[in-house]
């Protein structure tokens, strides 16, 4: 459930407990397509700032992410879903608002399987 921070702001739920990033296999089919997916969805500079404007803030809402980027809201929502399918953000709901922060076990296990290659 999204708690509302006194500025109005919708944040995330905090992170679920993962399995340590060691517990999970680094090396072989299932971390290669893994490691492509992540890839994958930093492969366009507008999701790659779209990570950078996460960072800054718990959480955004879309159409605060809209007005830092030169691109239409159906543009910066098909990023933002891309990323979430990645693993590389989250969200939640709160009625029309939806909000978005970065997804911090999903980061670390892309450091990891890139750090062994």
């Amino acid at each position: 459930m999204p708690f509302k921070p006194q500025n109005g702001e919708i944040c995330c739920p905090p992170e679920p407990a993962q399995p340590e990033l060691t517990m999970l296999t680094l090396e072989g089919p299932e971390a290669d397509e893994e490691l492509a997916k992540l890839t994958k969805a930093l492969g366009h500079p507008a999701r790659v700032r779209i990570l950078r404007i996460l960072s800054r803030k718990e959480a955004r809402v879309c159409s605060q992410i809209v007005d830092e980027l030169p691109l239409a809201q159906s543009t910066v929502s098909e990023h933002l879903r891309i990323l979430k399918e990645a693993g590389l953000v989250r969200s939640s709901q709160d009625g029309p608002r939806v909000g978005y922060c970065i997804n911090f076990d999903g980061l670390r296990r892309l450091k990891a399987l890139v750090a062994i290659i």
